[in-house]
């Protein structure tokens, strides 16, 4: 029947029924008292809920195995790119937190955005290069901050605001298309 959805039924001591779409199928958690034609009228009700979920996984799944890699040329060219533009934006915004630093060293990293190490050595990721420009003002105001308090407390995030105010709107930029421009990344 075209109506029917495919599910894993989960019994446990929950008190409601719940429903996960997941890579793996439809998983339903029910509770021990409750009848099967009671949860198949329950998942017939949420079907069209089910199916949009189901057609956004699929979404992601296609967009996931679209996503283009970079060649090593075009990471080498970043990495050239990012050896101009990153050190004036840290020459720039250093004595606006009031810090010195050490080496910058431009990397092509899968997981990290920026680092700042105990000796102030400065570490940015090349493909930040494909990032809006207040993201990188961003990362780089976050490692320089770093050279004032080495963790994420309240009193560090106060100097990343009050040196770059924007911060926040970057920082979501990164958050929601960060992982699409590190999937880029060739290997």
């Amino acid at each position: 029947m075209e109506d029917s959805v495919e599910y894993k039924l989960i019994r446990s001591s929950r008190k409601t029924i719940g429903i996960e779409v997941s890579p793996d199928g439809v998983i339903v958690r029910a509770p021990y008292r409750v009848p099967v034609y009671e949860i198949d009228e329950f998942i017939l009700s949420k079907r069209a809920w089910i199916r949009k979920n189901i057609e956004k996984l699929r979404l992601r799944e296609v967009e996931k195995d679209n996503i283009q890699k970079l060649s090593k040329e075009e990471i080498e060219e970043l990495a050239d790119r990012a050896l101009k533009v990153i050190p004036e934006r840290v020459k720039y915004y250093a004595p606006l937190v009031g810090v010195t630093y050490g080496r910058i060293t431009i990397r092509n990293q899968r997981s990290r955005w920026g680092s700042c190490s105990a000796k102030g050595n400065l570490n940015f990721n090349c493909l930040l290069m494909l990032a809006p420009e207040g993201v990188v003002d961003a990362v780089v105001v976050h490692e320089l901050c770093h050279r004032l308090e080495m963790n994420h407390s309240e009193r560090f995030y106060e100097n990343v605001f009050r040196v770059f105010p924007e911060y926040r709107k970057y920082d979501l930029w990164l958050k929601k298309f960060g992982s699409r421009l590190m999937k880029r990344m060739t290997g």
